[in-house]
């Protein structure tokens, strides 16, 4: 083995490490992720909107956007 196959395999196999440890981490929680809601507990603004989607069977669906 010559000296550029044993870094390119040493590079191959850092990568592979990077990628194991960035998935098997703990996470610090997130709310938009950990809820899939689009939606800020901590980081609500100033001004404060809604969206609401409404749809049943057999009738229009209805879109509702308040903005306050």
């Amino acid at each position: 083995m010559n000296w550029q196959q044993a870094v390119s395999l040493a590079i191959v196999t850092s990568v592979a490490g990077l990628f194991l440890w960035g998935q098997f981490r703990r996470r610090k929680f997130s709310f938009e992720r950990d809820t899939h809601c689009g939606c800020s507990a901590h980081g609500q603004s100033e001004t404060k909107s809604s969206i609401v989607f409404h749809a049943r069977k057999g009738e229009r669906p209805e879109v509702v956007v308040k903005m306050k």
